[in-house]
């Protein structure tokens, strides 16, 4: 009998959905499945729930919610001998869009019941890791803005991003990747492990999660002609053909943030502050067994 314990943020999504115990139980036979739900109700409860699971014997954990919620869940079980799976209710969802998962939320309870086992890379960056991507750049300076906004739309995004493209001041960093460092000044550093951000944007559209290597995009400090038209290669999912454009993939990058103490950075879509300007990136091959 397989033990799946469904994780649920009961207010992803604004709330609207109705992922109860009764209503995920009608998908399974209960001779073939031992199906148990549980409910986060704050930041980082995920985790807590999830190392719950790990201890009951789970065979298979899913995350029930948006970014926040997966990534939560999704940290815990990296390098383990448990399946993970995925009911999107956010917003985003860019995570569950590159593995082919529904966002219709009876299509993916079924995918957790028929799905197929796929190893995908994980990202990790000073020991903590990501799925999908990270950033030193203006997308961290976005995700801090679009916190802050307390909006979870499209709409807030957008206005997140204009805000941002006034406020933001460029760092001086240190590359190092395949043997070479290089100095930079970005207005996006960018690491990617999938090729989907959310809302069917990439920076990174030949990015898998499958082949072992993290993709890298640097864009360096531009005027605002030169942004919005690479805002035009970001929509025609080209801008590693963006002319200023540094792209490599690799599987391990170190970057120095110079003069800076204090360091923020945007990680799967939520923004993290560390004390530190000293960052180590590798890739995890196969890190995370997950259902797709």
């Amino acid at each position: 009998m397989k033990k799946i314990f469904f994780i649920v943020n009961p207010i992803s999504g604004k709330g609207k959905h109705n992922i109860t115990a009764d209503y995920i139980k009608k998908f399974f036979d209960e001779k073939a499945f031992d199906i148990h739900v549980l409910y986060s109700t704050y930041k980082r409860h995920a985790i807590e729930l999830t190392q719950q699971a790990l201890s009951a014997g789970a065979d298979i954990i899913v995350a029930c919610g948006g970014d926040g919620t997966i990534h939560e869940v999704a940290t815990q079980v990296v390098g383990k001998d448990v399946i993970f799976g995925v009911v999107p209710v956010g917003s985003g969802n860019g995570l569950a869009s590159n593995l082919s998962i529904p966002k219709d939320i009876e299509q993916a309870i079924i995918r957790v019941r028929d799905g197929k086992v796929m190893n995908m890379d994980v990202g990790s960056i000073n020991g903590e890791y990501f799925f999908s991507n990270m950033g030193f750049g203006i997308d961290a300076t976005i995700i801090d803005n679009y916190e802050k906004s307390g909006k979870r739309k499209l709409g807030a995004y957008i206005k997140a991003a204009l805000n941002s493209a006034q406020q933001y001041k460029a760092k001086r960093m240190l590359v190092t990747y395949k043997g070479q460092t290089k100095e930079v000044n970005p207005l996006l550093l960018f690491i990617s492990n999938s090729n989907e951000m959310g809302y069917n944007m990439s920076l990174t559209p030949k990015a898998s999660l499958t082949d072992g290597l993290l993709d890298y995009l640097m864009v360096p400090k531009i005027n605002l002609l030169k942004q919005l038209t690479f805002g035009l290669y970001v929509i025609l999912k080209k801008t590693e053909k963006f002319r200023k454009t540094d792209y490599v993939q690799s599987d391990h990058i170190t970057v120095e943030i110079i003069g800076q103490e204090r360091n923020g950075f945007q990680m799967d879509g939520e923004y993290y502050e560390y004390d530190t300007n000293q960052f180590e990136i590798r890739v995890i091959k196969g890190g995370l067994r997950v259902l797709c």
